[in-house]
């Protein structure tokens, strides 16, 4: 079984979300759109298939990355989810019991050895052109 497939987001706190996203705009042409900033790609091995990564901003006090610490949250892109979590459950990680489950995917929550939340998130099937 393949486990990360590559990196799905990078998300951090901020005290003002919204002036970071001007600033980021405005200075790196970084453009938020609905839900944060989508950066859209296309998969190596089969270039008909597409994909994105997602970079957002969280206010400072945003309870979304508890009960880590940290001030950022990363997401991987895994395959399949449930089977993942069933590995990663017999090597005895820590797993959040909640899940969310969207039009664009599945997600699931980890935490490492020092308490960083992960995000895990099984993209629904990519589209192709």
């Amino acid at each position: 079984m393949r486990r990360v497939t590559g990196l799905g987001g990078v998300f951090f706190k901020t005290n003002d979300p919204q002036k970071m996203y001007e600033w980021y705009d405005r200075h790196l042409g970084i453009k938020k759109g609905e839900h944060g900033v989508s950066f859209l790609w296309r998969d190596a091995e089969d270039t008909k298939k597409t994909g994105m990564t997602a970079w957002a901003l969280f206010p400072r006090d945003t309870k979304y990355f508890d009960p880590s610490r940290a001030n950022f949250m990363l997401n991987y892109r895994v395959e399949d989810l449930d089977a993942l979590l069933d590995a990663l459950h017999k090597e005895g990680v820590q797993i959040d019991p909640r899940r969310e489950d969207y039009d664009y995917g599945r997600f699931a929550w980890i935490m490492d050895p020092e308490g960083n939340r992960i995000e895990l998130w099984e993209p629904r099937e990519p589209q192709k052109e």
